[in-house]
This record gives C-alpha cells, sequence and structure tokens, in this order.
C-alpha cells in the first residue's frame, strides 16, 4: 500500500540474547529500547535477592537473583562471584542463544561524529558476522568493511579469515581506567571517536572490558567465565580481563578471531577509585606474572574443544599462578567447576531442550 513502510527484521532477533547484571531498576533501558526491545533480556541481580529490580515495560527478560543461582547450580554456584559484575557470566551459561551481547546498567546510546545515535548492538552483530584475520595484520584495518579491502602484499591464502568469536567494544565520555590511572586523571574524558574495527593479531593479549561486549556463545561460550571476584575474595575488577585473556589464548589455539573497536557506547559515570583500588591493588601486583604466564601458555595438539583447552589452561594456572598466591589455586579449581556446570546446563546436542527461564 503506498505510503506503508515495513520495518526492518531486527538482525539475529531469535538468535541472540542481552546479557545485563544489576543492583539496581533498570531505567537506562529506555533510552536503549528501540534497538533492544525486540530481543530477550537476561539480567542477573547482584547483591540482596530480596531487594526488588524493576525493568520498564514492553522488555522481553528473564531476571535470576543469588537465590535462583543456587537452586539451578546447586553446590557449583560456588563459582559464581557475588557482589561483582562477574555474576554476569550465569547469563552466558542459562542463556540457549548462538550470541550474547553483554553491557553494564550504566551505559547509554553513543552518538556518531554527525550526531546520529549509535546502535551498538547492531554493531557488534556487523563484526561477529564477518570473518577476522589473526594470522597477517592488514593496513586498512578490517578488510570486510564497505570501502575496505586486503591491501597488496596480504597474502591471498589467508584472505577467507576465520570465524569471529568475539567483538570487543569501546566508550565514550568516561574511559576504562584502572584505579592508579583515575587517581591522576580524574578529570580526563574521551572524545575521540575512531571509525575502527580491526582483528588483534595471534600471539596479542589484550585487556577485555565486560561493558560492551559480544560474543558467538557456540564458538567460545565455555571459555567466557570471569572468574572469582568480589566478595570473599582477594581481588575485584579483573574478572572481565581474566576471561579476556583466557578467551584470547583459546581463540589463537582454536584458530578463531577477536575483533575490537566499533561500536561505542557512552560511559556515564566513573567508580570510586579509591574504592577500585582497594579491590585492585593485588592484582595490580599480579599482573606482572598473569599476563606473561598467558603470553607463554601452549596448549596440546589434543585440545580440540573450548572445554578441553579450559580445563588445561585450568591446570596450567594452578601449576604456575599457585605458586604467587594461594588463590589461584582456588580459581584453578572454579574454572573446572565452571566448565562442570556449563556441560551440565548445556549437553551436548541436547541445547533445546532445557527451558531457557525459571522453574
Amino acid at each position: 500500500m503506498a505510503g506503508t513502510t515495513t520495518a526492518a527484521t531486527p538482525l539475529l532477533k531469535d538468535e541472540l540474547d542481552i546479557v545485563i547484571p544489576t543492583i539496581r531498576n533498570l531505567d537506562f533501558l529506555e533510552m536503549w529500547r528501540p534497538f533492544f526491545e525486540p530481543y530477550h533480556l537476561i539480567i542477573v541481580q547482584d547483591g540482596d535477592p530480596s531487594k526488588v529490580i524493576k525493568v520498564p515495560d514492553g522488555f522481553d527478560y528473564e531476571l535470576y537473583n543469588r537465590n535462583d543461582i543456587n537452586r539451578i547450580m546447586g553446590p557449583r554456584s560456588s563459582c559464581i562471584s557475588f557482589k561483582d559484575s562477574a555474576c554476569r557470566c550465569f547469563g552466558y551459561m542459562v542463556s540457549k542463544k548462538k550470541y550474547i551481547f553483554t553491557i553494564d546498567d550504566d551505559c547509554f546510546v553513543a552518538k556518531d561524529p554527525s550526531g546520529k545515535q549509535i546502535n551498538a548492538l547492531e554493531q557488534h552483530i556487523k563484526n561477529l558476522l564477518c570473518p577476522s584475520t589473526p594470522f597477517f595484520f592488514n593496513t586498512l584495518y578490517d578488510p570486510f568493511r564497505e570501502g575496505a579491502d586486503f591491501v597488496r602484499g596480504y597474502p591471498f591464502s589467508l584472505r577467507e579469515g576465520v570465524p569471529t568469536a568475539v567483538s570487543h567494544g569501546l566508550w565514550l565520555n568516561i574511559p576504562d581506567y584502572d584505579a592508579p590511572t583515575q587517581l591522576v586523571k580524574p578529570l580526563e574524558r574521551n572524545q575521540r571517536y575512531v571509525d575502527m574495527v580491526l582483528t588483534i593479531p595471534k600471539g596479542t593479549l589484550f585487556p577485555m572490558c565486560g561493558m560492551n561486549l559480544a560474543f558467538d556463545r557456540e564458538l567460545i561460550g565455555p571459555a567466557m567465565y570471569f572468574g572469582l571476584m568480589g566478595d570473599g575474595q582477594p581481588i575485584g575488577r579483573y574478572d572481565d580481563m581474566w576471561a579476556g585473556w583466557c578467551v584470547k589464548v583459546i581463540c589463537d589455539h582454536l584458530g578463531l578471531g577477536v575483533k575490537t573497536g566499533l561500536p561505542y557506547i557512552w560511559h556515564s559515570k566513573a567508580s570510586n577509585p579509591f574504592v577500585n583500588l582497594r579491590k585492585e591493588y593485588k592484582g595490580i601486583f599480579w599482573q606482572e606474572e598473569i599476563i606473561p604466564f598467558f603470553q607463554a601458555a601452549v596448549l596440546p595438539k589434543d585440545c580440540t574443544t573450548v572445554q578441553k583447552c579450559y580445563i588445561e589452561l585450568s591446570k596450567q594456572v594452578k601449576d604456575k599462578l599457585g605458586k604467587v598466591d594461594p588463590y589461584f589455586d582456588k580459581l584453578a579449581d572454579a574454572m573446572v567447576t565452571w566448565i562442570e556446570a556449563w556441560d551440565e546446563l548445556n549437553p551436548a546436542g541436547a541445547s533445546d531442550q532445557l527451558p531457557n527461564g525459571k522453574a
């Protein structure tokens, strides 16, 4: 009929879950409504399970609190962090979708230099649906973007690329800084919008931030464990980075790609640097041991699945990092528990038989 328009079907509408960890009402979803409303949300409530979390009307969601985690996982719930945003990885485990997008509740819709609102979810999906090039760097960055291609001298045998497992987005306004940098640059804001996506090369680690992140759950999901952080643990704010180091080693071993760059979100508020310093201070020392460990980590050829890779990595964590602090023995055990719980809730070939919701 003349004068009518048909709205485009959102990309991967039935194949993607949005996972949000929170301790507060989710009013921030109103700004995201045009982009998120067609999708299913998994909300992981941290802290006091008796607190009522309000979600704006019109969203399709499941809400899990600590009581739900304990009920669903039983004794294995000990591997899910408490009073830390690392609890979000429970949402990854109970999802039955192929893709996951996770975002923090203090992140809002950013605008590009032209003033247009950025559909971060759509850009993440585009990143995940096109190949990565980890084995040879293309100086025009992502050759699969419109207006780009492989440059002269790029081997034709590598131009097919590999599947993209992770899309790591960035932030305008409040940068993702550690506490010491926050303290010396309290007023710094990121205003640089760089129109770029690139594949992180094989053998190169990166500090993964979980506030604006998407991944192919089927390709890398079992490695997206955000560790033991927060309440009762000697360290916090290293949850996403720990997952990123594990994921990158496994992606390199299995021939999968990790992209970083677009999309941007608007990070609205900086956390308290003094509180952060208390959470981070052991990590600041430990990372000088942790990063060389991951840089040197080698997985044997018989590690052909993410689960096998992760179990092997847990053994190496216990063997090498256990000497740094007893915490890493505990973390290595939790990594094994995580995989056991993942496999129990996601049995091979039975992904459609489990309910995606609370009993």
